[in-house]
């Protein structure tokens, strides 16, 4: 912890408070610096960022489509998800960092096995495993993942002491193994995005859990319809479909669902949705 704490005070903040007197606005570190933010940092920046989503009504399905993001920009993998267990006690895919991601994921929950699955299902993680080496263990899911351009899995469970409410899936597209500093920050990670679920206003009844994994679920299906809008209004793929929704709802400060619902109801058409900045080329 004390770790942490000097890495966020010696760099992350420090960063914020010299942009302010220096009246760089919003720049990030790379613009200014010319090379990225060191990975301590951004780890750092990360658990502030998820710890900051933390507010009163806050949204489920943005916090996990954020940690699984953060999970891409500071680990060594390739794509992350996110599943949490519903009511009814099926899983169900509630984020994922890319739509190959989502994709693949849900192919898993069809077949009942893979990582995340049994991971779920154990409790238990289930780290560096190769997927050219698991087919009798996962026969379906591993060339189907493979087949995805995926070589290597790892699930994390979801879980605060004897209640785990899913599991956090990584992959990488190369063989090899994540180091347990990478493990160990995935699982904090994963940690810090339980607990806000789980005691969100201070409640931990069984009900209120359920309430609230049952509203992220159906904000999930009103979102994954208002995408598939977006995407055949616009001439879009499904990624950069869910790239604009998430980009106006976060420039006008909106729930992602609510946002959703709009382009549903015909209040907001999606050719009124921020327009994405254009790719960088290397």
């Amino acid at each position: 912890m004390g770790g942490l704490r000097s890495t966020l005070h010696g760099t992350d903040l420090e960063w914020a408070a010299a942009k302010s007197l220096l009246g760089l606005g919003t720049a990030t570190w790379a613009e200014v610096n010319g090379a990225p933010m060191p990975r301590e940092a951004t780890l750092a920046r990360t658990f502030v960022e998820l710890a900051d989503s933390l507010v009163a009504d806050f949204d489920v399905v943005e916090l996990l489509t954020r940690l699984a993001d953060r999970c891409v920009d500071v680990l060594d993998v390739a794509a992350a998800g996110i599943m949490l267990v519903a009511p009814e006690g099926d899983l169900r895919v509630i984020a994922s960092s890319s739509e190959a991601m989502r994709v693949l994921e849900l192919f898993e929950l069809q077949a009942q096995e893979g990582p995340c699955v049994d991971c779920y299902r154990t409790g238990q993680p289930a780290v560096n495993q190769d997927l050219a080496t698991v087919n009798g263990r996962w026969p379906l899911f591993a060339a189907e993942a493979l087949g995805a351009g995926f070589r290597s899995v790892h699930a994390l469970p979801m879980r605060l002491r004897g209640t785990i409410i899913g599991a956090l899936n990584l992959f990488r597209i190369d063989q090899g193994e994540m180091t347990p500093a990478d493990v160990d920050a995935a699982q904090a990670l994963a940690d810090v995005a339980t607990i806000g679920i789980l005691q969100h206003r201070g409640a931990a009844e069984a009900q209120v859990v359920n309430e609230q994994l049952n509203h992220a679920l159906n904000s999930r299906v009103v979102i994954e319809q208002a995408k598939g809008m977006v995407a055949e209004r616009e001439s879009l793929d499904m990624e950069q479909a869910f790239a604009r929704l998430r980009k106006h709802a976060r420039s006008h400060n909106l729930r992602l669902v609510d946002v959703a619902r709009d382009i549903i109801a015909g209040t907001m058409p999606a050719s009124a949705l921020d327009a994405l900045a254009p790719a960088k080329h290397t």
